[in-house]
């Protein structure tokens, strides 16, 4: 039997707890679960862990939270590919009503198209050098919103044949544009931000429908010459289904607490995070309206896992 809620959320957590990242370290998702876990571990006594399950768009991350036990141990870091997957993916392995709880939206980021600096010196640029053979880009993995949004943008706006690379994360996509493996790469924000700043990349675009403070040299997609055009990936934290509410109550509000810290939001800040927040039903609703949204983009721009 269970101890009252009151007594379970004093108790918890009293061993330690892993954060599951389902992309591969120094990416987005891996950058904010270590915030947290640093912040966590310290409020709470206790050993905070960050694990990378990386692979199938992060759908192997998320399975595999999704069959561990409503403890409050395995806790779930994850992006909106979660929302993507549940139609991208033929058989995702998870349904993200039926398996988890939302505990709360922590933050979201603009994407962006990045290049070599040898590359294309603009966005537009780089679209009008792909009209006769088309666009070859990479992303951090299949599902992922920057893989998305570089779809709609290259192929349902631009009218472009795309060809996309998926890698395992953000990092490693960063890292083969940097490279050269790849002429362009669709990526969450944060995870470039260094590279543009010590010149290892080119930023073209960002996808927000203002310039952002962390690289404000950077244009927007819009003034590339697509009006309206803003697309967001957020990075959400998720319980198994079952775990009980005061456990899941005390996720939510230790969580917010960070978020609201005034050295917490500048250091989101300085990586191109901004702070969400919330209650978990407010997250809840907020996912329902993010599955539909995807759905529709993935019939639009008639994307799938290659």
């Amino acid at each position: 039997m269970l101890p009252p809620a009151p007594a379970l959320a004093q108790a918890y957590p009293a061993k330690p707890v892993r954060l599951i990242v389902p992309f591969a370290p120094a990416g987005i998702t891996d950058i904010l679960a270590r915030l947290l876990a640093q912040k966590l571990g310290d409020e709470w006594g206790e050993t905070v862990l960050v694990e990378n399950r990386a692979g199938a768009g992060g759908n192997i991350g998320v399975q595999m939270v999704a069959k561990s036990p409503a403890d409050g141990y395995t806790v779930l870091v994850t992006t909106s590919s979660i929302a993507v997957n549940m139609t991208l993916s033929a058989i995702p392995g998870y349904d993200v009503d039926r398996d988890f709880i939302p505990v709360v939206n922590a933050a979201h980021s603009p994407n962006m198209i990045i290049t070599n600096p040898s590359g294309p010196p603009t966005l537009r640029a780089a679209i009008e050098d792909a009209r006769a053979s088309g666009i070859l880009y990479g992303s951090a993995g299949a599902g992922t919103t920057p893989h998305l949004t570089a779809e709609y943008l290259f192929k349902t706006l631009a009218g472009l044949k795309t060809t996309h690379v998926p890698y395992k994360g953000a990092a490693p996509a960063v890292n083969a544009a940097v490279a050269g493996e790849v002429p362009l790469a669709s990526v969450a924000m944060p995870t470039a931000v260094s590279f543009i700043k010590s010149g290892k990349l080119r930023g073209l675009a960002v996808t927000s429908r203002h310039r952002v403070a962390a690289l404000p040299d950077v244009p927007t997609v819009e003034e590339a010459g697509f009006p309206g055009f803003e697309d967001l990936t957020w990075v959400g934290v998720f319980v198994p289904a079952g775990t009980p509410a005061a456990i899941v109550g005390k996720l939510n509000a230790d969580i917010n607490r960070f978020l609201a810290q005034p050295d917490s939001r500048e250091r989101l800040a300085s990586l191109a995070f901004e702070p969400v927040g919330g209650t978990s039903a407010q997250f809840g609703a907020y996912l329902k309206s993010e599955v539909a949204k995807w759905a529709r983009v993935v019939r639009e721009t008639g994307a799938k896992i290659e």
